[in-house]
């Protein structure tokens, strides 16, 4: 072959481009989504790890005063409170907590708080936990979804 010849056949043809460009929209179809998905769980994550510290800063509040704290005791310090914060570790979650009158029950609710990617999930959108350690987990319609939510 021509030197000259061979120097101008440098590059890449059509159907190169072409295939390397199928091959990215196909890894990016099946990236995205996997993404959304791992993004979800660590949002729910971050819910479950939040409840599962308020019960066990409720267990030892009760240890010390044979009674659960309140709403007011949330962010109190120790041992007057459970000196949590009303948002979980990574912000995803509001932190509610709702005491019986006699301070011998309670119910700890987490609600996706309102930023990006939070309405995406619309199969968790409510997690719970109560002093008996009963889990919940519902959807936006209030369907129980706690088997699929609580993992």
């Amino acid at each position: 072959m021509n030197p000259a010849r061979r120097s101008a056949q440098r590059g890449f043809t059509l159907s190169e481009v072409l295939t390397a460009l199928i091959v990215m929209v196909i890894i990016t179809a099946i990236a995205i989504p996997m993404w959304r998905n791992h993004q979800m769980r660590v949002r729910r994550s971050d819910a479950i790890s939040a409840l599962t510290l308020l019960q066990a800063e409720q267990d030892r509040y009760f240890g010390q005063h044979a009674r659960y704290a309140d709403a007011s005791a949330l962010s109190r310090k120790p041992p007057d409170g459970l000196g949590l914060d009303s948002k979980s570790t990574n912000g995803f979650y509001a932190i509610e907590l709702r005491t019986a009158d006699d301070h011998l029950g309670y119910s700890a609710i987490a609600r996706p708080i309102d930023r990006e990617g939070a309405a995406e999930d619309a199969r968790c959108v409510q997690f719970s936990i109560d002093h008996l350690g009963i889990r919940r987990a519902v959807d936006n319609s209030g369907r129980d979804r706690t088997a699929d939510c609580w993992r």
